[in-house]
């Protein structure tokens, strides 16, 4: 125990001093805090040129064949359209165009009855949804002149228009659209951190390798204290760095959350159930565990720095498709489907899918045990069996050995 933790406190000054590793930390706190008070900033910005509010609108420029029908055009286009100053005018298509491009208004339209209608535009963007707003537009007063042609009279055909549809949601279960997007971020932080980190321990595995340094730690140390120590180590590391991101990201929102004017989007981040963040620890750790484990004795086995990518390529390529499997079901809004149910009761993908799956659909609470009772139990094993590994490895130079001589090493050792 005292080899342990010796190893322990070394490998964590190793990660507290690296300057990348505080670099990256560093970085991703301060674009986390731009990111969260940018709205605040804009605010201000915004305040400073509130009168000239108006003359700041661009232009939307209109015009109708009917000039019995402009005014209620005019009227529906200005409430359709808040974003533009729009502008009735009786110029002709070319002098609109020119106006376009000269860039004194940003479209047009040009409507040649309620049914149709040409829109120009200079660069049409791929978020543009003006003619989409103006098909609504043109139906309803289409829809109204229809029913006033009937004898309805204007009042009434307006108050059918505008009549709203009452609707009620109960869901007995997860609602997926709230919990979209802080768990699509949970999953991709988990995916970065095994990924970097099990590489890392690898990497650092070989660095003392390949530079001799191994010899002398082997002879003074148990290989399964090294072993527990290095992987717990780069897990602490870890997730103090996770602490630091999202525990900054929580404080900057919850200091400028009135300026984000209950986007949606950050509020579903933000809204994230404690039970949740619990699960992501657990799953986090253990499934870390998983890899790092693998990741620190096949690093053993490799006798140069430069043989570490092809080594642990398995591996990587294992958790890569663990991590698509899980995506593309998490995309597709079905996360309980079969593939996903067998996932989330394998060791290597569990981590993942019974995480994905807790978070975006119902679960009971004997199969989430069930999964991370296999993760515990599958730690341990592949733990102990890294340590003999590594035990084997951290011995063996020159050429890369194979995976049937070191099972045989270990075997007998």
């Amino acid at each position: 125990m005292t080899q342990f933790r010796k190893i322990l406190k070394f490998e964590l000054k190793y990660y507290f001093k690296n300057k990348i590793f505080v670099g990256i930390t560093l970085f991703l706190v301060l674009a986390i805090a731009a990111v969260m008070f940018f709205p605040r900033a804009a605010g201000i910005f915004r305040d400073s040129r509130k009168s000239d509010t108006a003359s700041e609108l661009s232009v939307m420029l209109v015009k109708a064949d009917s000039p019995e029908q402009t005014p209620l055009i005019e009227d529906a286009f200005k409430e359709a359209f808040p974003e533009y100053h729009v502008q009735i005018t009786s110029k002709d298509a070319s002098s609109i165009r020119k106006s376009i491009t000269s860039g004194k208004a940003e479209c047009a339209f040009i409507i040649n009855g309620m049914t149709s209608y040409t829109y120009y535009v200079d660069n049409l963007s791929m978020y543009d949804q003006n003619t989409a707003i103006a098909d609504g537009v043109l139906q309803n007063i289409y829809r109204i002149n229809a029913m006033v042609s009937s004898g309805i009279p204007v009042e009434q055909a307006g108050s059918i228009m505008s009549v709203q549809i009452e609707n009620h949601v109960e869901s007995l279960g997860k609602d997926q659209m709230q919990n979209y997007w802080y768990t699509y971020i949970m999953i991709f932080a988990l995916y970065m951190v095994i990924l970097l980190y099990g590489q890392m321990v690898a990497s650092n595995v070989a660095s003392e390798k390949s530079s001799r340094a191994m010899e002398l730690l082997i002879t003074s140390a148990k290989p399964a204290a090294m072993m527990f120590g290095k992987v717990i180590a780069s897990c602490l590391a870890g997730l103090i760095q996770l602490i630091a991101v999202f525990g900054s990201a929580i404080l900057f929102y919850s200091l400028n959350k009135e300026y984000w004017g209950g986007n949606p989007i950050a509020a579903s981040i933000f809204d994230m159930p404690p039970g949740l963040l619990v699960y992501m620890l657990i799953f986090f750790v253990l499934g870390f565990f998983i890899y790092a484990f693998l990741y620190g004795a096949i690093g053993s086995t490799a006798s140069k720095l430069e043989d570490i990518n092809t080594s642990v390529m398995p591996v990587t390529l294992l958790f890569v498709i663990s991590f698509v499997v899980v995506m593309y079901s998490f995309a597709s809004g079905d996360v309980d489907n079969l593939l996903m149910k067998i996932c989330s009761y394998v060791p290597f993908t569990s981590s993942m899918a019974m995480f994905t799956r807790i978070a975006m659909s119902t679960v009971p609470w004997y199969a989430a045990a069930a999964s991370i009772a296999i993760l515990i139990g599958s730690a341990a094993g592949i733990g102990v069996l890294s340590a003999k590994i590594y035990r084997v490895g951290v011995l063996l130079y020159g050429t890369t050995p194979k995976f049937r001589s070191i099972i045989k090493a270990v075997w007998k050792a």
